[in-house]
């Protein structure tokens, strides 16, 4: 299915479905079973309308699928370790294997990183709520008004190019950065 950038009116219930199908369908062969979805969608403005909004389609459906092939009732995981699982790298599966064959269901350490940092990126979140002994629960909050997921861009005016200016340390033979110096007006004593 292919994605506009933003759409002005993305169906939240339609990219739910889609990223659990794709879930559902690794889940299945990679583990022979899946759970079932159930979708309870609650339009706080109008009850029996399904809930748009402007927002990147291909954003909510990544976050939503990483969420949706790891969720599991496996037990939880520390308190000490919620903030690591968004670092970088970092990852709780195995590293997969070169030339095993097929596409690794997890492991490199890009899924909630990448995820969080599409719910940031218009002022939303994504944030894990462990249960030591029981599981995890993962909750994606976003804007629902266009108006407030602003995207920040970084402001670039005359002081931060001046931050930003490349400053080069030491002349070298090709570009001087100085005209040679008269040496014949220094004298040795």
């Amino acid at each position: 299915m292919a994605f506009p950038c933003i759409d002005p009116n993305c169906s939240v219930s339609d990219v739910v479905k889609d990223a659990y199908d794709m879930a559902k369908l690794l889940c299945d062969k990679y583990y022979m079973a899946s759970p079932d979805l159930e979708i309870q969608e609650v339009n706080a403005t109008n009850a029996t309308q399904p809930i748009h909004m402007v927002y990147v389609p291909s954003h909510l459906y990544h976050m939503l699928f990483e969420l949706f092939k790891m969720s599991d009732r496996g037990g939880g995981v520390p308190l000490r370790k919620i903030e690591r699982l968004f670092s970088y790298m970092y990852s709780t599966a195995p590293t997969p294997q070169p030339g095993t064959g097929g596409t690794p269901l997890a492991g490199f350490g890009y899924g909630l990183p990448i995820s969080r940092l599409y719910a940031k990126y218009f002022q939303g979140d994504l944030q894990l709520f462990s249960m030591e002994g029981f599981g995890t629960d993962a909750v994606i909050y976003l804007k629902a008004l266009s108006t407030d997921s602003v995207e920040r861009l970084p402001v670039y005016n005359k002081s931060a190019w001046r931050h930003y200016q490349t400053i080069q340390e030491a002349g070298d033979w090709c570009v001087p950065s100085t005209e040679p110096k008269n040496t014949s007006t220094y004298r040795v004593s």
